[in-house]
């Protein structure tokens, strides 16, 4: 069994990024579950929308903030990002997702882990529809294998 404590010790440094917009809840959900598995990563938050930020942090996120410009400006410093699909696609998410938000995630140096979410009118061919608590093990199995864990 691996001591995620200890092993991510090493990670403390590592800046997670996590954006999500609507209603907040798989970016609540992503929060949440990287807190339980990785306590000592510090995870920075970015909603689209004042309710989005507030479900991040009221999941455990470190830090929040609401809006394009902190995404862009996190995108920049960020070693890993996570969020639905949508993150990369300009005015995805009913128009939440900026040119400039989708721009700067798809710029960024930061590893990306994109949940594969068939809504909005992106569809996402070859991957099935699964519940979110199987897209959240994915995302802590990608977040594993990118901080070496």
């Amino acid at each position: 069994m691996i001591d995620y404590h200890h092993a991510l010790c090493d990670y403390q440094a590592m800046e997670v990024l996590v954006i999500d917009g609507q209603g907040g809840g798989l970016g609540k959900a992503i929060v949440s579950a990287l807190k339980a598995h990785f306590p000592q990563t510090e995870i920075m938050a970015v909603g689209t929308n004042s309710i989005a930020t507030q479900q991040m942090l009221r999941a455990g996120a470190d830090h929040a903030a609401t809006g394009e410009n902190p995404a862009v400006v996190l995108s920049r410093s960020a070693d890993i990002i996570i969020g639905p699909i949508g993150i990369c696609i300009a005015d995805s998410m009913y128009g939440e997702v900026t040119p400039k938000m989708a721009e700067a995630v798809g710029k960024s140096r930061a590893k990306r882990i994109l949940v594969p979410v068939n809504i909005c009118g992106n569809i996402v061919v070859g991957v099935q529809d699964t519940s979110l608590s199987a897209m959240i093990d994915g995302v802590i199995k990608a977040a594993e294998a990118v901080l070496n864990v």
